[in-house]
């Protein structure tokens, strides 16, 4: 469990950049983390994470306060994946890459083994496991990030932008990914995203800051439902919701957009 009890937040001298934050992330969720840029996403991820520690308030991780733990003390808890999956890049080899967190930890290497292997197979990474790291297409580097992740067994997933630069294909294999990750193994994930028509489809629960503050905590179907306006906190309504508000129709996907428009002209 994720836990951010009023927390506030500044860099150095400069402008407050998170205001009295109380929000709880329950184990097992799929929540997605919404915002314009400088909202102060990123800057919450980190705080989960040790990387920055709270002005003020309090960070919990399963109900411990973190304030004297570093990024270190969590990586069997937390993993981070980074918007740039080049700068998690250490290795060689693609096994190696996933093995660093474990080896860092002093596992066994039959452990180090059986944990990479398992990681590699979750993100269909399996056949490129001797690849060279830095000639993965894009695609194939954010499910490494994901991997490396994966391979401290941690509770939680943290994704900065995962979808972002991917096409259409390589989108759906990796939150394909994360979802089965999410209902069959109970891992929590935490999806910061720009990507709206993402967000409809898979998060079960979306929060959205704006200017530092959050402004709301609730389903994707009540934030996208026509009766709250997203765009003066930045956001854009997904396809399907922004087609089907103008027509009366409240659709979770182009699927069901479809289907509906379709019963809905052959009722006409």
């Amino acid at each position: 469990m994720l836990e951010a009890k009023e927390v506030n937040f500044a860099y150095l001298r400069g402008q407050p950049v998170l205001h009295d934050i109380d929000l709880k992330i329950e184990s097992g969720e799929f929540v997605a983390l919404l915002g314009h840029n400088g909202s102060g996403k990123t800057t919450l991820s980190r705080l989960f994470m040790a990387l920055i520690h709270p002005r003020s308030g309090q960070i919990l991780i399963d109900g411990a306060d973190i304030e004297k733990m570093e990024p270190a003390d969590l990586a069997d808890k937390i993993g981070y994946v980074f918007q740039n999956p080049d700068l998690q890049i250490l290795e060689d080899t693609v096994f190696d890459e996933v093995a660093y967190g474990p080896r860092a930890k002093k596992l066994t290497e039959e452990t180090v083994k059986r944990q990479v292997e398992k990681a590699l197979a979750a993100t269909g990474l399996t056949d490129l496991a001797d690849a060279y790291p830095r000639l993965l297409s894009f695609g194939q580097k954010r499910r490494l990030g994901v991997a490396a992740a994966l391979a401290l067994n941690p509770r939680t997933l943290i994704l900065d932008e995962i979808t972002n630069g991917q096409d259409a294909v390589e989108k759906e294999r990796m939150m394909s990914y994360l979802k089965a990750l999410n209902e069959e193994n109970g891992i929590t994930v935490v999806l910061i995203s720009h990507d709206m028509d993402t967000v409809r489809r898979y998060a079960q629960r979306t929060v959205v800051l704006h200017n530092g503050s959050l402004v709301f905590d609730g389903t994707p179907e009540k934030l996208f439902d026509g009766s709250i306006n997203v765009e003066r906190w930045g956001l854009r309504y997904p396809t399907a919701s922004a087609v089907g508000n103008a027509l009366g129709l409240t659709a979770t996907s182009p699927e069901d957009f479809c289907s509906k428009i379709t019963r809905k002209g052959a009722q006409a």
